[in-house]
C-alpha cells in the first residue's frame, strides 16, 4: 500500500450547513492544530448568529483565526483576505502548530489555491455608486455596457452577479483597461505546496434539510432580535456585511409586515440558493470529497480527513 504524503496544511470545505466547522473543530483537536476561518462573514463583529460563528466552547478548547476582525459598516475584498491569511498561516508555523483552514467562500479557497493577482485595489466609492445605478437601472443592464467594453470579462461573468459585474466595470473606471486585463489567475500557488482540500459531500436532498433546520436553530437562538439591533447601529451595514444570511429577509418581512413563518422559508430558500452557487463553484476547484449521510459523525468524518492527509497517528 502507497504512503500517503503528508500535507502541511488542511482545508476543510463544503456548501453553508454541512458541517465544515464541525470536522475542522475536531481535526484540529486531535492533531494540535489551530483553525483559520474562510468565511467572507465571520470575519465582521457583531454578526454571530447570522453568520454561525463557532461556539464559545469550541474557541475556548483550539485557537480560532479570522473572525470578528472587520467592523460591520466596513466592505471587506478578497485581496484583504489573503493577506490576512498569509500572516495566520506565518504565525501558526511560527509556533510550530498545524493550520486547519476551514469554510464555504468559494473565491477565498480559489484565490488561496490558484493565486490572485488584484492588481487594482478597491475603490469603495465608485463601487457603492455603481451598486446605486444597479439598483435604479437593473444589474443586466451594467452587463450590457462591460460587454461592450470588455467582452472577455463579460462572457465569464453572469449577467445578474452584481459583485463581479460591478468590480469589472469598477476597474475599467478606475485604469481605462478592461477586468481581464488587469485582473488574473496565475497557475503559481502562494499557498505552501501539498494543501490538501476536503469537502463534505451531502446528497442534495439530505443537504437542504439541514439548511432548512439550521435556519430554524438561527431563529431559536435570536436571529431576528439579531438583524433588528444591526439594523438599529448608527452607521449602517457595509453591503457585504448585509448578505449575512437572514439579514435582507428579516429587514424586508418586517417593513412589509409578512408573517414570521413566511420571513424564515424565505431564508431558508435564500440559503438553498446560497448552497448551490456553492457547489457550482466547487465543482470547478481540486476538492477530495467525503460522502456522509443523515447518520453522520463528525469525529468519524474527521478520523477520514487525517487518514487521507497523512495526519493520523
Amino acid at each position: 500500500m502507497p504512503s500517503i504524503e503528508l500535507a502541511p496544511v488542511i482545508v476543510i470545505t463544503g456548501p453553508t450547513a454541512s458541517g465544515k466547522g464541525e470536522v475542522a473543530f475536531e481535526v484540529a483537536r486531535r492533531a494540535g492544530g489551530e483553525i483559520v476561518s474562510m468565511d467572507s462573514m465571520k470575519v465582521y463583529r457583531e454578526l454571530r448568529i447570522g453568520t454561525a460563528k463557532p461556539p464559545a466552547e469550541r474557541t475556548a478548547r483550539v485557537r480560532h483565526h479570522l473572525i470578528d476582525i472587520v467592523d460591520p459598516h466596513s466592505d471587506f475584498s478578497v485581496a484583504e483576505y489573503m493577506a490576512l491569511l498569509s500572516g495566520a498561516l506565518d504565525d501558526i508555523s511560527s509556533r510550530g502548530a498545524r493550520a486547519i483552514i476551514t469554510g464555504g467562500t468559494p473565491l477565498y479557497l480559489k484565490a488561496f489555491l490558484d493565486g490572485l493577482d488584484v492588481g487594482v485595489p478597491p475603490d469603495w466609492s465608485v463601487r457603492k455608486r455603481l451598486i446605486a445605478e444597479a439598483e435604479e437601472v437593473g444589474v443586466e443592464s451594467l452587463h450590457e455596457r462591460l460587454r461592450a467594453a470588455d467582452v472577455v470579462a463579460a462572457s465569464r461573468i453572469e449577467p445578474r452577479d452584481l459583485r463581479r459585474v460591478v468590480r469589472a466595470l469598477e476597474v475599467l473606471e478606475r485604469t481605462g483597461k478592461p477586468l481581464s486585463a488587469a485582473w488574473s489567475w496565475r497557475g503559481k500557488a502562494p499557498a505552501p505546496p501539498r494543501a490538501k482540500v476536503f469537502g463534505i459531500a451531502w446528497a442534495r436532498e439530505d443537504l437542504y434539510l439541514r439548511i432548512d433546520q439550521r435556519v430554524d436553530r438561527m431563529v431559536s437562538q435570536g436571529l431576528f432580535e439579531e438583524v433588528a439591533r444591526l439594523a438599529e447601529r448608527p452607521v449602517p451595514l457595509s453591503r457585504s456585511a448585509s448578505q449575512s444570511i437572514g439579514f435582507k429577509e428579516i429587514r424586508e418581512g418586517l417593513v412589509l409586515a409578512r408573517p414570521r413563518e413566511e420571513i424564515i422559508d424565505r431564508i431558508q430558500r435564500s440559503s438553498r440558493r446560497l448552497a448551490k452557487r456553492q457547489l457550482t463553484w466547487f465543482r470547478k476547484l481540486p476538492i477530495d470529497w467525503i460522502p456522509v449521510s443523515g447518520a453522520w459523525n463528525a469525529l468519524v468524518i474527521a478520523e477520514e480527513v487525517l487518514r487521507r492527509s497523512g495526519w493520523a497517528g
